[in-house]
């Protein structure tokens, strides 16, 4: 297993820059994950995805995985970084599936990314640090990217909190929790 890094926070936080900075870093070729799909009736949608690419160095190899995430980075070079942004539209674009049928995706991921040599950052969004939501999918998205987040955070390196443009690692200041799951 590469290096593995979760990097979490809210909307508009710094997540994906930090994320970047750290690819960068990494001194290795970057190949960036997208999971987001192309929507061209949405003109905010589309000025989204533009600003992410805008960011990108040229000489990064960029693919576009909405769904078959475990496929894409089971097909990577050891010698690389993989970001993947973002983890939240990855469950976005699964939202549809039944229970089992989403269980067995995050069993397939959370054994991908223990098997992969490379490097990977993964972003991540916070969805539970509001109300619940009122309707049934949006609880389902909000559990189902709550448990993921702490599923991954489990077997990473590092784990940021990334917040009014500053990155926390939790990995040094925070006490991981003993290995229970509940679904609070």
């Amino acid at each position: 297993m590469g290096k593995v890094i979760l990097i979490t926070g809210p909307a508009r936080s710094g997540k994906s820059e930090w994320a970047e900075y750290l690819a960068r870093e990494s001194g290795k070729e970057v190949v960036y994950v997208a999971t987001a799909t192309v929507n061209l009736d949405d003109a905010e949608w589309q000025q989204r995805i533009q600003l992410h690419k805008n960011r990108r160095p040229q000489d990064w190899v960029t693919l576009e995985v909405p769904v078959t995430l475990s496929a894409s980075l089971a097909d990577v070079k050891p010698n690389t970084c993989v970001l993947v942004d973002s983890l939240g539209t990855w469950v976005a674009n699964l939202l549809e599936a039944d229970d089992e049928s989403w269980e067995n995706a995050v069993a397939e991921f959370l054994e991908t990314v223990q098997l992969v040599a490379a490097d990977m950052v993964f972003v991540a969004e916070e969805t539970g640090w509001g109300v619940v939501p009122a309707y049934p999918l949006g609880r389902t998205f909000r559990d189902r990217l709550g448990t993921l987040v702490r599923q991954l955070a489990a077997i990473c390196e590092a784990v940021y909190l990334v917040t009014g443009g500053h990155a926390l690692n939790l990995s040094i200041l925070g006490t991981p929790l003993p290995n229970i799951m509940n679904n609070e």
